[in-house]
């Protein structure tokens, strides 16, 4: 009989499978009423702990601040050495209480006042460490009576009205929620069972007439949305069967267009950013750049040096046509290295007492693609915060390196360097996206261009030993100019 009711199933219409389907759901049905019964019994539990927690919060409220104020004292005056004060032990006691709460809290507001409790928490930690601090060195009790008086109990008393807060609102909420609960809990009892059979006749009807108009068209647009889901936005939902789906599947097509749109608008708009933010770079470094240079023209003129004049208006000329290069953002390494020469030689003028430079750079890469003002940027870091912050003269030395999918350049300088402490935030600012500072956004907008550009893989990289100088480099993948 059992086989002979497998074979029978086993051998039905998926639509006669979704009808038996109907009347096996009568058995999880009548679980779901039993799970509802519990929960509902659970939830009041719930409650219960809830109020339980508030008991909790008002002890904590009544005693914490009388007590860590008086501990305060007790540790300012001397009373209590620095390892016999309960502070730590309060604060800790005081933060699993606040965490704990933050469990059972539902409101938002409530939420807020734990935030709070712990932020001010948080400065009673610094409040007893400045307090501690100013006990070991020694004759700041004037200073100590100061901050216990205007800050600890300031702080405690905003704790306890903090707490005092949370307990009025969350009983407040909990006494209404329990109210409502206690008030609908026979109208869902009567609920669970009419719903129950309404269920159970609805089943009974819609077995004869909805399995095969459902499961066909949802079929096919399972199989849309896997393609989706697989990052193919070129495929199109075509279902026509039935209004809702119809109207599901338009839904659908609409949504994949719009995710094309945003794609693409927030790729341009990427761009858009990066652009912008190289251009203000520009417009902040060229002004300031070129007033020196000038400066410096008007000098040498006035000294008679005329042939130092023309190489330097030369050297000004060559290197602003490079900047401008007719608006292009990736430019030949050819015509970067002379970007770079050009501004080399205008300083060497300004700065000849203390700066020589060398350009060591493979013809091989000569026409391998550079995001325009890449190395120049990181030659005017070498100069101003490496050479320029050492006594004697220095070195910049630009080298180019071929490796077997990809190639460096190195800007090597053997100025001042940069300590481990400082090589850590400069690094941090780069990878991370967090410039601070105006000289680490240099060499962030840096990176971040080279990786726009060519991806994420490549950028630039520091090392750097305090004293003996600073190597960046750049890394970049061979891609040739088109002739």
């Amino acid at each position: 009989m059992k086989e002979r009711l497998k074979k029978l199933y086993n051998n039905s219409t998926l639509a006669i499978k979704i009808r038996y389907s109907y009347l096996f759901l009568l058995i999880p049905i009548l679980l779901f009423s039993i799970f509802c019964f519990y929960n509902l019994w659970k939830v009041n539990q719930n409650y219960e702990d809830m109020i339980t927690s508030t008991v909790v919060a008002s002890e904590f409220s009544l005693d914490f601040k009388k007590d860590f104020d008086y501990e305060t004292y007790l540790l300012l005056v001397e009373n209590k050495s620095i390892k016999e004060s309960k502070l730590d032990n309060m604060l800790s006691e005081a933060n699993r209480v606040v965490n704990g709460l933050e469990e059972y809290t539902v409101s938002e507001e409530n939420s807020n006042r734990l935030n709070s409790v712990k932020k001010y928490l948080k400065n009673l930690e610094i409040y007893k460490e400045r307090i501690e601090q100013n006990l070991i060195e020694g004759n700041k009790y004037e200073e100590n009576i100061e901050i216990w008086e205007n800050d600890v109990q300031i702080v405690t008393s905003l704790v306890q009205e903090s707490i005092f807060q949370y307990i009025y609102f969350e009983i407040s909420d909990l006494q209404q929620l329990r109210t409502e609960y206690q008030s609908s809990f026979m109208v869902m009892i009567v609920f669970l069972i009419i719903a129950f059979i309404c269920v159970l006749l609805l089943i009974l009807f819609l077995s004869y007439f909805i399995p095969l108009s459902i499961t066909r068209p949802i079929k096919k647009l399972s199989e849309v949305t896997d393609q989706v889901a697989k990052g193919d936005l070129t495929v199109r939902s075509n279902v026509r069967s039935g209004v809702e789906v119809s109207m599901l599947s338009d839904s659908l097509n609409s949504m994949i267009d719009k995710i094309n749109e945003l794609l693409d608008q927030v790729t341009k708009e990427q761009i858009r950013l990066r652009k912008a933010e190289f251009q203000l770079l520009q417009s902040q470094i060229n002004p300031h750049f070129l007033y020196n240079t000038l400066d410096a023209i008007v000098w040498l003129a006035e000294a008679g040096e005329q042939k130092k004049v023309v190489n330097m208006v030369g050297s000004l000329s060559e290197f602003f046509r490079t900047s401008l290069n007719q608006g292009k953002d990736i430019i030949s390494i050819r015509e970067e290295l002379q970007h770079v020469r050009s501004y080399l030689e205008i300083q060497q003028v300004r700065y000849q007492d203390i700066l020589e430079y060398e350009i060591h750079v493979p013809k091989e890469l000569y026409n391998c693609l550079i995001p325009k003002i890449t190395i120049q940027p990181l030659v005017e870091n070498a100069l101003y915060h490496g050479i320029k912050n050492k006594r004697g003269s220095g070195r910049i030395i630009i080298r180019g390196e071929m490796k077997e999918s990809f190639f460096l350049i190195h800007i090597e300088d053997n100025g001042i360097g940069i300590s481990e402490e400082r090589l850590l935030q400069v690094r941090e600012g780069i990878w991370h996206k967090v410039p601070t500072e105006k000289d680490i956004y240099g060499l962030y907008n840096v990176n971040e261009r080279i990786g726009l550009n060519f991806g994420e893989k490549y950028g630039i990289s520091i090392e750097s030993i305090y004293g003996k100088g600073t190597i960046v480099s750049v890394t970049l993948p061979y891609v040739k100019e088109e002739n």
